[in-house]
């Protein structure tokens, strides 16, 4: 494919949510591209519809209307088989909410997304291995979750993101239930992934600390984006 290609092209994206007389609209015309090997916050007031761009980004929602194109290829146009391929092998996701699996341990929760893509099992425990050292937890791998703080539950939930090297991380207010110095680690950890592997880091915030630190930032404001400068950003953090 092209190079000169953003990593990931929004073009026109429209979506709503039907409720009778309820109904929303939340995506109003998004259109924004995403540079390979980029930062990028998404912030905004609360309801404005930063997960479902975040959603529409990673193909767990589909758009009303638009294209969402990666490296040039619209990935909506792939039936719904090659798009949970897609998904699964291209983009990781780390949520506010880690989601790990109670009964199995830290290295099992990170093997998972491998194994569901029929890696063999050495080769999953492998990178499993690999990337919770990375994160920092070669010391936590047989720690179930309830045995793990905060913050290490969502280390785990970084590596299995990790796991399958996507070119794309997706975080979703990843740091909205931790402690201000618990945060401040996730934050350094996404960055210096950023730096070491040139992964694609897209995250939605409320942390101006988390925004500050994106190399470029949008504010999504009545269903349409805006770009603020990195000054802009510290700015708002101070109001």
């Amino acid at each position: 494919m092209n190079k000169s290609h953003p990593m990931i092209a929004m073009r026109d994206v429209f979506k709503g949510f039907k409720g009778g007389a309820n109904a929303v609209d939340v995506l109003e015309g998004v259109t924004l591209d995403i540079e390979e090997k980029s930062t990028t916050a998404i912030v905004g007031a609360s309801g404005v519809g930063k997960s479902t761009l975040l959603h529409i980004m990673g193909a767990i929602e589909r758009p009303d209307k638009g294209k969402v194109l990666y490296k040039g290829e619209d990935i909506f146009a792939l039936g719904d088989e090659e798009l949970a391929r897609f998904r699964n092998r291209s983009i990781g996701f780390v949520f506010q909410f880690h989601h790990l699996l109670p009964e199995f341990n830290a290295l099992e929760n990170v093997m998972m997304p491998a194994l569901i893509s029929r890696m063999k099992r050495s080769e999953a425990m492998e990178r499993a291995e690999s990337v919770l050292d990375r994160v920092g937890l070669s010391s936590r791998l047989y720690h179930r979750a309830g045995e793990l703080s905060g913050g290490e539950q969502q280390r785990v939930a970084v590596a299995r993101a990790l796991v399958l090297e996507p070119a794309v991380l997706l975080a979703d207010e990843p740091t909205g239930n931790l402690d201000t110095k618990t945060s401040r680690k996730i934050h350094e950890l996404f960055i210096s992934l950023n730096e070491e592997t040139g992964i694609n880091l897209v995250v939605v915030t409320h942390n101006s600390n988390l925004s500050c630190l994106m190399e470029r930032c949008v504010t999504l404001v009545d269903g349409k984006v805006e770009w603020l400068t990195i000054d802009e950003i510290a700015d708002n953090g101070k109001q």
